[in-house]
């Protein structure tokens, strides 16, 4: 799909970055379909025809923010995986990374998880295809682990277990508290690492 916001110079992309923002944290506080383009435009300290200079609607927005969201998750990872040798330390490493971004990217991370079945159709399949590769990445390590004794169908569906588990601590966890994000990630791993070896050697 093409690109369906213009291109940009290096402080039009600052400005588009800074509504961004501005709108996923509308998002999450107030939710996607309750924000309007006057409560963005406020929050981004634009006027509304301002706001019209860099975006043509709010889907186009959030559609932004979730493309920029999805690069950075896939961003550099497939080479990464290449520097490490064993299947359990790619896992890991992929646990840990997701966590990460997620911890430094709440309001975008909740918009992908929780909004972008508001977007239209054309937009939505293109944040899919990115979710997809993503998702393939650590089927395609999984598929190592078990060297082929899994069918692909399964592994796909324990990747993606292991992506909700880890999806599903936005709804709890909190950064300022006693546990740290590498210790959670060492507790998922830890947890997620028990369940397939026993599935690995059922």
């Amino acid at each position: 799909m093409e690109n369906t916001v213009k291109p940009a110079n290096e402080k039009e992309l600052e400005k588009r970055c800074a509504i961004g923002r501005a709108a996923s944290s509308l998002f999450q506080e107030k939710g996607y379909l309750e924000t309007s383009l006057k409560d963005i435009s406020v929050a981004a300290n634009l006027s509304k025809g301002g706001i019209y200079h860099y975006f043509s609607s709010k889907h186009e927005i959030l559609y932004f923010v979730l493309d920029n969201y999805m690069d950075l998750l896939l961003g550099g990872l497939e080479e990464e995986l290449k520097n490490i040798s064993d299947n359990s330390s790619k896992i890991r490493f992929i646990l840990f990374r997701h966590l990460t971004l997620y911890n430094t990217k709440v309001p975008e991370a909740k918009a992908l998880l929780i909004d972008s079945r508001n977007l239209p159709s054309k937009y939505f399949k293109s944040i899919a295809a990115k979710e997809k590769k993503y998702a393939r990445i650590l089927t395609d390590v999984l598929s190592d682990f078990f060297d082929s004794s899994v069918p692909k169908d399964k592994v796909k569906a324990i990747s993606y277990t292991m992506f909700g588990m880890c999806n599903a601590i936005m709804y709890w966890y909190n950064s300022e508290g006693p546990i740290t994000l590498e210790e959670l990630s060492g507790i998922c791993h830890d947890v997620f690492m028990k369940g397939i070896t026993s599935y690995k050697q059922a």
